[in-house]
């Protein structure tokens, strides 16, 4: 039987969760904010992509298996600059589904809060 396992990448969590849970080869990341990257909806976006990055590579994944992300943001006008960030960051792999939802606020004043799944294994030739 798989057992869970928590995946911290260097996430110091503001809140009680696990940033990062896997049960066998099924890994579910948490909502992860950037506001440590700075204030623009590019910063934020670039600083949870990186805890996202950290934390599949702690769960011996990577960002080629992902399966389903869903992106909150506090203002919708910020999709585009939230969307090339996350494009380019994607560049190369299979792109995975997503969602994409305005919210009226978000933990700690972020602007975005990305919530990922992957399998690991899923993304390899």
């Amino acid at each position: 039987m798989n057992q869970k396992k928590a995946i911290r990448g260097g996430v110091t969590p503001l809140f009680p969760y696990n940033p990062c849970m896997t049960v066998g080869d099924d890994i579910w990341v948490a909502g992860q904010i950037g506001i440590d990257g700075g204030h623009s909806i590019r910063e934020q976006t670039s600083s949870a992509l990186s805890k996202i990055d950290n934390l599949l590579t702690e769960a011996e994944s990577s960002k080629s298996d992902l399966v389903m992300v869903t992106v909150l943001l506090e203002n919708m006008s910020d999709f585009g600059d939230f969307n090339e960030v996350y494009a380019s960051w994607l560049e190369g792999t299979i792109l995975p589904a997503r969602a994409a939802f305005a919210v009226k606020e978000l933990p700690a004043g972020a602007k975005v809060e990305i919530i990922a799944r992957a399998v690991r294994g899923s993304g390899s030739a």
